[in-house]
């Protein structure tokens, strides 16, 4: 059973206070030096340096397509051999040559600002602490394969806080403070540290232990609910990859480390942990008075996506994954062209193994996929970018969105899962296998390992009994409009078409806190005919007798009735601009509403294994 504590607790067992442990050949030291001023302070030690020794930081992190200059935080570098000052060469934006003595131990000591509460980099207050070693730790050009040690050092400041991570343990105390080993840094660049005085609670899953810390959880938070319900989602994705009673997971233990704050939302997969950030509002509550709103319920369901999808990725994409990525290079992007299966194929298993332990029914999941497909639909770039170009320009442009970025690319988290549907329904229509088969035979077909389009495609022929060519051709590198509604209408869900949204009419995407503001135009939609952009201000409307101001979107249609052709009152850098707009007729926009049309077929494909 789930085993749960609202306190701080032993991050793990503690070792004997006089254990021995081997000097790894690179070593960290991590202190939280000054919790007001967000500064970590780190100390390296190189125990048999290179003449010239040339170290770096990362600029990326695995799983996040961005250069995030993680060098902009660095400070204060200096160097010593004993006694003797160590000149630091600085290179390019995030590295460094040392001219050293070889065979004599190199000490670096830096300081690291760390004030990102994204889980993709590192902070620290006098509440919580979090890193990963992308931001923290330098590498050591030419020994990244050797051990790697990390110390992470107590003080009176973080008296009551406890330390939770996937690295393994050396010599720790109680709380979790002291000594940790990777085998080399890509491992040690893969576990994530929390650090505070958080939630935790544990449970097993496929025989592996779990562990479960929230840090910032409410009063009200109901951590037995959220342990019941992740073990059910973890005990099915083993089954998936597994089988019943088959193969081990790959993972000896595994830590969710979930950081609850008011508005925020995101998770970074690794390969025996997870880092997640998510709003208070959507954790699970203790019964109270009047039940489960819909709200929290559909934003608990959306917390329970978020677990599944980055739980999910243990085995798809931190071992499974692109040859391309066989071995990392921090140092600048890599590039694959499968980030539409990687990302893709996991947003559509996501919300589909919530279904099948239990968490979502079958209207729930329809929902779910109901949403997406009209988020796909409502993107114009889904005709000009495919998944996988889409996949390659993710370093540009899916992580640096801008007003046209609806425009000219395509999500390849969604559109991807629409692709694996697709895939997924045809091998259903045909009798001959699953999408399921196809993912567990790319499992050991690949060693769990790096693999390529060409081994998707080699497994899906050896799963549905012909090539697949033409089907990969058109959804994965073409343009065109998937066959969802056909597909969907073969397993028994029936599409409606329903007018659409004001907004999606126009072809805008707004913001409405204070007035109407244009953040997006939608290529070939009414709003750029008549010349709207992004960042205008929507002041008002004017007819052919009277002019109105607009508060709402929706109040168009109040103040213009049957009229179709209006002027729009624009403010655009403070200069006041009037647009001829014509405004399209209600059935002149669509939007998809799935139902369920017939249990059998439905079941059959969303029931549990």
């Amino acid at each position: 059973m789930p085993t749960t504590s609202p306190s701080p607790a032993p991050a793990r067992k503690a070792a004997s206070a006089d254990q021995h442990h081997d000097t790894p050949a690179i070593a960290y030291r991590v202190e939280l030096a000054d919790l007001h001023a967000h500064l970590y302070r780190v100390t390296l030690t190189v125990q048999a340096p290179q003449a010239l020794q040339r170290v770096s930081l990362p600029v990326w992190i695995p799983g996040s397509y961005m250069v995030r200059e993680f060098s902009k935080h660095l400070q204060q570098l200096e160097a010593h051999q004993g006694r003797k000052v160590v000149d630091c060469r600085q290179l390019d934006k995030n590295s460094w040559d040392l001219t050293a003595e070889p065979g004599k131990p190199l000490v670096l000591r830096y300081l690291v600002h760390a004030h990102d509460t994204s889980v993709r980099t590192a902070f620290l207050d006098a509440a919580r602490g979090f890193f990963n070693a992308t931001s923290l730790c330098l590498r050591v050009h030419g020994q990244e394969a050797q051990p790697h040690g990390l110390e992470l050092v107590a003080s009176r400041q973080t008296t009551g806080w406890s330390v939770a991570t996937g690295l393994a343990p050396q010599q720790v105390d109680a709380a979790g403070f002291g000594h940790y080993l990777a085998a080399d840094y890509d491992e040690l660049a893969d576990c994530p540290f929390e650090i505070g005085a958080y939630w935790h609670g544990d449970f097993k899953a496929g025989g592996i232990a779990h562990r479960f810390v929230v840090a910032g959880a409410p009063p009200s938070f109901d951590g037995n609910r959220l342990l019941h319900d992740v073990q059910k989602i973890c005990e099915e994705q083993i089954r998936f990859w597994h089988g019943q009673g088959g193969s081990k997971p790959p993972h000896k233990r595994y830590v969710f480390l979930l950081n609850a704050m008011d508005d925020s939302y995101g998770g970074l997969e690794h390969r025996n942990s997870t880092a997640l950030v998510c709003s208070r509002r959507d954790l699970p509550r203790r019964d109270e008075a009047g039940g489960e709103s819909a709200r929290q319920a559909e934003g608990y369901t959306t917390l329970l996506g978020l677990i599944s999808h980055e739980y999910f990725h243990t085995w798809n994409v931190k071992r499974l994954r692109p040859a391309e990525f066989a071995q990392y290079h921090y140092d600048a992007e890599q590039y694959t062209q499968l980030l539409w299966f990687f990302e893709g194929f996991t947003s559509y298993y996501d919300d589909l193994l919530l279904r099948r332990c239990g968490l979502l029914d079958n209207a729930g999941y329809v929902k779910l996929l109901n949403k997406t497909i009209n988020q796909v639909l409502q993107t114009p770039g889904r005709l000009v970018q495919s998944v996988a170009e889409a996949s390659m320009d993710a370093w540009v442009k899916y992580y640096r969105t801008d007003a046209n970025t609806p425009n000219a690319t395509v999500s390849y988290y969604a559109k991807g899962a629409l692709v694996a549907l697709c895939f997924d329904l045809t091998l259903r229509a045909e009798g001959r296998g699953t999408l399921d088969a196809v993912m567990q035979r790319l499992w050991t077909q690949c060693a769990a390992g790096p693999m390529s389009e060409a081994d998707f495609a080699a497994a899906l022929a050896a799963v549905g009994g012909r090539p697949f060519d033409a089907e990969i051709a058109a959804w994965v590198h073409g343009q065109g409009e998937l066959p969802l509604r056909e597909l969907l209408e073969r397993h028994g869900v029936v599409v409606h078409d329903d007018p659409a949204q004001l907004a999606q009419r126009l072809g805008l995407r707004v913001s409405e806190q204070n007035g109407v503001q244009v953040k997006v135009v939608l290529r070939g939609g009414a709003a750029e005919l008549a010349g709207l952009a992004a960042d205008d201000e929507w002041l008002g409307v004017e007819t052919e007798n009277e002019g109105w101001r607009l508060s709402r979107l929706d109040d168009l249609a109040l103040y213009t009735g049957r009229t179709r052709s209006v002027t729009a009152l624009v403010a655009r850098d403070k200069r006041l601009l009037r647009l001829r707009l014509e405004l399209p007729a209600p059935q002149d926009g669509k939007t998809w509403r799935l139902a369920i049309q017939n249990t059998q077929p439905v079941d059959a494909w969303l029931a549990p294994l």
